[in-house]
């Protein structure tokens, strides 16, 4: 078996080098049609960029983005300082320079990467999926008889913070960080994906449609191993389902097909404030001119997070959500689950988080307010503040840093909730409500504790459950996402996630005090 699982570590590997040096290579040349067309898509006026680049860049070869890329940046650069210096401001490019070369590249891209599509999917997608699965499925015969195994978890280079888990975060934080601020570098990435995403939308890939495939491929990769080692525990197989299901359904291709049929772009299943930018001018606009269907996704977006969240919260807990729905914790609860034990469970890490997703959340909601009024009133400030200054703070330090480099990139480092603990503001909002009113709790019998202490290690929220168990006492907490592990892994069947009726929330501390206080006095009188 180690042998097999050897091979598809070797596999795996291949192709992830294959997918790596991609973006360095492949041959580039922009021709005066192109230009012309690329002129007339972004309705670019600026004359001195456009000399500058039938000076420097049109006819010409590149071999690699590393070529072009400054090429195209220094262009546009220099032509929009002239036209601000002269106050030409019709003339000013606003697109930035990563986001033109990366449509300069796509569209005079050439050679054996554009030609061989198909094989090149094979070489990078197709060794990863293949390596994975041969890496994982032989713990079918593995794991053997009924039960969760997680033996020598801390001995493996891949879930104790080795060379394979240094590597995985190298490559994720690497990832996100060319989705979000290089995104030129990810052109020959989508070429290997065009195909479907022509067949499903229409359009050529973008570098968010690799975002959106490679998401999905990975949560289903990772949802075999989650079958594989939770296929005796019906909960963990039924949210795993789940939380693949809506996100290859309702995240990637729902909003893929909308765009074929000439509807806007929307994921029904992403919640304000999660989805921070639902109320930003330009997606209100957006929805407004869209006629019926974008009025609709206006109602459904005010509804979800007024209605839906509260009334759900409130008979399911936050699990409902952020442990059957959401993308976030879907790719948490299959890429993540390997590393779930590496949250930390100190007091400092929860007083951290108890202050910082709450601060999001608040900052969130400043924004939008912000948003709002600059919406109806038509001023761009808000006390002196610019509102689109603070919106671009949020994208960038918690839309991008925190919840996508940060968030996912530091699983195998500091576990598989790091954005759900620390940043996500839909999080907070939810436990908010599941903390005060929600049927919610997770029960436990103390006298059948053994005091393993399986339950506190693979809690992903770091929430000491041992403790909650030795005492009797119903776990009630605002950062508890119902994922059920620790009942899943307790040998003991101690702990048991209910909804019941709301007076089943007393807190059995106060009652075991008070049987504490009882017997004291009945042994004084005797």
């Amino acid at each position: 078996m180690k042998t097999i699982q050897n091979i598809g570590l070797f596999i795996f590997l291949l192709g992830l080098t294959i997918f790596s040096l991609l973006p360095f290579v492949g041959s580039f040349e922009l021709s005066k049609t192109t230009l012309d067309t690329i002129v007339q898509e972004k309705n670019i006026k600026s004359e001195e960029f456009l000399e500058n680049l039938h000076t420097g860049v049109v006819g010409k070869e590149f071999s690699g983005l590393l070529s072009l890329s400054p090429k195209i940046a220094t262009n546009l650069a220099q032509a929009n300082a002239h036209h601000r210096k002269n106050k030409e401001y019709n003339k000013v490019i606003y697109t930035s320079a990563h986001d033109m070369t990366a449509l300069i590249a796509k569209k005079s891209a050439k050679g054996f990467i554009v030609e061989n599509k198909g094989l090149l999917w094979w070489l990078t997608f197709g060794l990863g999926i293949i390596g994975a699965l041969l890496f994982i499925l032989p713990n079918v015969i593995l794991l053997g008889k009924k039960g969760i195994k997680n033996n020598g978890i801390y001995l493996q280079n891949a879930t104790n913070r080795g060379w394979i888990a240094w590597m995985v975060f190298v490559f994720l934080v690497t990832f996100y960080l060319v989705l979000y601020f290089r995104p030129e570098f990810a052109v020959n990435w989508t070429f290997l994906v065009d195909p479907i995403s022509n067949s499903l939308s229409g359009n050529e890939a973008g570098h968010w449609f690799v975002y959106g495939f490679m998401y999905c491929t990975v949560m289903t990769v990772m949802a075999v191993r989650m079958y594989i080692k939770y296929r005796h525990n019906a909960y963990q197989m039924l949210r795993t389902t789940s939380v693949l299901f809506f996100q290859i359904v309702f995240a990637f291709l729902i909003p893929e097909i909308m765009v074929r049929l000439q509807m806007p772009y929307y994921d029904f299943k992403n919640i304000f404030p999660l989805d921070y930018d639902f109320f930003f001018q330009w997606n209100l606009k957006s929805l407004i001119s869209s006629g019926g269907i974008g009025l609709f996704i206006l109602g459904w977006g005010i509804a979800l997070t007024l209605i839906v969240v509260p009334v759900m919260v409130y008979f399911f807990g936050k699990r409902w959500y952020c442990s059957w729905v959401c993308g976030c914790g879907g790719l948490a609860e299959t890429l993540g689950d390997p590393y779930r034990q590496h949250s930390s469970k100190s007091l400092f890490s929860w007083r951290v988080e108890r202050w910082l997703v709450h601060l999001v959340l608040v900052f969130v909601v400043g924004m939008t307010l912000m948003t709002l009024y600059s919406f109806f009133t038509g001023s761009g400030t808000v006390l002196g503040i610019r509102t689109q200054s603070v919106q671009n703070v949020y994208g960038l330090a918690i839309g991008a840093i925190f919840a996508g480099v940060i968030g996912t990139g530091f699983y195998p480092i500091f576990g598989n909730r790091v954005w759900c603990r620390f940043g996500c503001p839909l999080a907070a909002y939810l436990g908010f409500v599941q903390r005060f009113k929600s049927r919610f709790r997770i029960t436990t019998n103390g006298g059948q504790c053994i005091s393993c202490g399986n339950c506190s290690t693979y809690c992903e929220q770091g929430i000491d459950v041992r403790a909650y168990a030795q005492k009797g006492e119903n776990i009630i907490r605002s950062s508890c996402v119902g994922c059920g592990i620790c009942a899943a892994v307790c040998p003991r069947g101690v702990l048991k996630l209910e909804n019941g009726p709301e007076k089943g929330r007393i807190n059995p501390t106060e009652i075991l005090l008070g049987n504490d206080v009882d017997l004291m006095d009945l042994l004084n009188k005797k």
